[in-house]
């Protein structure tokens, strides 16, 4: 029997086509266990959406936590050699507390990892899967990307103070190019990298366009060979569906490089979002490079959709003097031609169906049709 497309809600669909194209690609599935060792995450929860985790003691008394994130886990059992890269996907429920939320949920969540010796047709081939996880949930989606060495370059340039820097990098986060300017008057702050500063706020569009400003306006030699690598890296995609946000920024003690967030018509918030983590393979202890993202599926129930109009499309009457293998035999066939059938004596007050039947000796007759 071939699975109702139309019984499937939209989180369960995108799960099927993500995992056909994550595979077409050479991605293999990963899968782990439900839980691990609180300490685990504890060493690294700023890398984590929430902080809040949920632990329980297991019957040797080694505290355990549901997990709250899948890329941890595929890093830490990452055993890579020299120039090898690994390519996985997965399918996996994680417990944790939803931003803008106070109660932990179980969300189910897919997504990629590369890892090893990423090149930019590596990445490139990711920010492609990311634009295909887009469309394979709806016709109407954007990819915002940013590059953070980009940012963090030119802050360099700068030459301010860490703490100063740090406010700065919140302050771009917000596109809020008043303080910006405020901050950098405040400490005489006149140059060539302030004009590529606010030429970063305020930057928002295609890829071409956007990295061809920044290069006009730059004079740095180091910061034109990021803004070229982007354009390479950037190049083979449709850039239609791509914009250019340089206040896209993830925490810089975990991600470097390339950031996106991947945006649908009708939900308010990111539906996907992923980066270059390096940062995080070297905090655990390895020397290799890492790029993915994760696709948010419970956010899917938020699609708009049309109100179902009937709840069944035929009803078939009868009374308990009929002949019940007359009545199995009609129903099935009704249900053979793909339709929802359902044999009642009575029918509900608010029952909405397109046709209704009756059982007359061992044939049904159409005596409603709503359709």
């Amino acid at each position: 029997m071939q699975i109702n497309n139309t019984l499937l809600q939209n989180g369960e669909k995108a799960v099927f086509a993500l995992r056909a194209l994550y595979n077409s690609y050479g991605y293999a599935q990963y899968k782990m266990s439900k839980f691990e060792e609180y300490d685990f995450y504890a060493k690294n929860k700023d890398f984590l959406i929430s902080e809040n985790i949920i632990t329980f003691t297991d019957i040797g008394g080694k505290l355990l936590a549901l997990k709250p994130d899948v890329t941890l886990s595929i890093v830490k059992n990452a055993n890579l050699s020299e120039n090898e890269v690994k390519k996985v996907y997965y399918n996996e429920n994680v417990y944790r507390v939803k931003r803008g939320d106070n109660s932990f949920k179980e969300i189910m969540q897919t997504g990629l990892e590369c890892i090893g010796s990423i090149d930019n047709f590596l990445i490139a081939e990711v920010l492609e899967l990311a634009l295909k996880s887009l469309a394979a949930i709806s016709e109407g989606f954007i990819l915002e990307v940013s590059d953070q060495s980009i940012v963090l370059r030119v802050l360099d340039l700068l030459e301010v103070s860490d703490n100063t820097k740090t406010t700065l990098i919140k302050l771009i986060s917000e596109k809020n190019a008043d303080e910006i300017n405020g901050i950098l008057t405040a400490q005489n702050k006149c140059s060539k990298a302030c004009e590529v500063l606010n030429a970063l706020v305020k930057s928002y569009g295609e890829p071409k366009q956007v990295l061809e400003n920044l290069k006009n306006l730059s004079d740095d030699a180091v910061l034109n060979d990021l803004i070229d690598n982007l354009a390479d890296v950037l190049s083979s995609l449709p850039s239609d569906k791509i914009r250019l946000d340089f206040s896209e920024i993830n925490d810089v003690n975990y991600y470097n490089g390339i950031v996106f967030k991947g945006f649908i018509n009708g939900i308010p918030t990111s539906v996907l979002s992923g980066g270059r983590y390096d940062p995080l393979i070297k905090k655990m202890g390895a020397e290799f490079s890492a790029i993915g993202f994760a696709v948010y599926l419970d956010l899917l129930s938020e699609l708009s959709k049309e109100p179902e109009k009937f709840d069944i499309d035929a009803v078939v009457l009868y009374d308990e003097n009929c002949d019940y293998t007359a009545l199995n035999e009609q129903l099935n066939a009704l249900r053979q031609t793909g339709i929802s059938v359902s044999a009642l004596k009575i029918i509900p007050k608010r029952l909405k169906y397109k046709k209704l039947y009756k059982l007359s000796g061992k044939e049904v007759e159409l005596i409603e049709d709503n359709a």
